[in-house]
């Protein structure tokens, strides 16, 4: 058990996205209330959507195992920067799994956002072109599995979106920041999982949760610049 469900970042990586978490809280009652207001959501729903991000970013759902092989152990690793954890496991082979907070709530989110602002098009141009950009930029990293330059995911959907959207920026943001990491990052590399000595491969967390939360904070903001910051937006439900 112990080794599916664990925190992705080591403690201190893991309290500054807390902190970070905590300043869009503290912020959202003026400046940031617009940002969420041009995502869709009302600012009570953006505040349990980056909360269950978080909480959720502790469990693994486990979906398949790899054949058994030498596998890393309770283990911190450096990459781009950041301290991912290796987890304690008694098993010998790799599992698959997905993770709540990297992959469940985003891409929940992300299917609700494309009936709600008829972003078909869009969104599939939008999630093709960051997964391509985090397709090339991902690599495999032995003991956590596949892994990506922390900012990255954020900046690149900021950019798309508002190319390609303008006044729908900030949904289609979040939705091609989700997905693209997601189907760029880690389904896309699955085949390079094997012989990683990864103890669980998480689809959505390890080295790829960080930069799919941080999609749904960065991006967000910066692609509701586009809004002029008083612009009168309606509440939603």
């Amino acid at each position: 058990m112990n080794g599916y469900y664990y925190l992705p970042l080591t403690p201190a990586y893991f309290a500054i996205l807390v902190a970070l978490f905590l300043i869009v809280v503290i912020l959202l009652v003026s400046t940031l209330r617009y940002a969420y207001l041009s995502l869709g959501v009302s600012s009570s729903t953006a505040m349990l959507l980056l909360l269950g991000s978080l909480i959720g970013s502790y469990f693994n759902i486990t979906v398949a195992h790899l054949p058994p092989e030498r596998l890393m152990s309770d283990r911190v690793l450096d990459y781009y920067g950041m301290y991912w954890v290796v987890p304690h496991v008694r098993e010998q082979s790799t599992a698959i799994a997905v993770n709540v907070g990297g992959a469940v709530i985003p891409t929940l989110m992300s299917l609700y956002l494309l009936f709600a602002r008829r972003l078909w098009i869009r969104g599939i141009i939008a999630t093709a072109v960051v997964a391509l950009v985090l397709h090339w930029l991902a690599h495999p990293v032995k003991g956590v599995g596949i892994a990506v330059p922390i900012f990255v995911p954020a900046l690149v959907t900021a950019v798309v979106a508002l190319l390609l959207a303008g006044e729908h920026a900030a949904p289609l943001a979040y939705i091609a920041g989700s997905m693209g990491t997601l189907i760029g990052a880690d389904l896309t590399n699955l085949n390079q999982v094997r012989g990683l000595g990864a103890p669980v491969a998480s689809i959505g967390g390890a080295g790829t949760f960080d930069g799919i939360f941080l999609t749904g904070i960065l991006a967000v903001l910066l692609a509701s610049l586009y809004h002029p910051k008083h612009q009168a937006l309606q509440q939603p439900p």
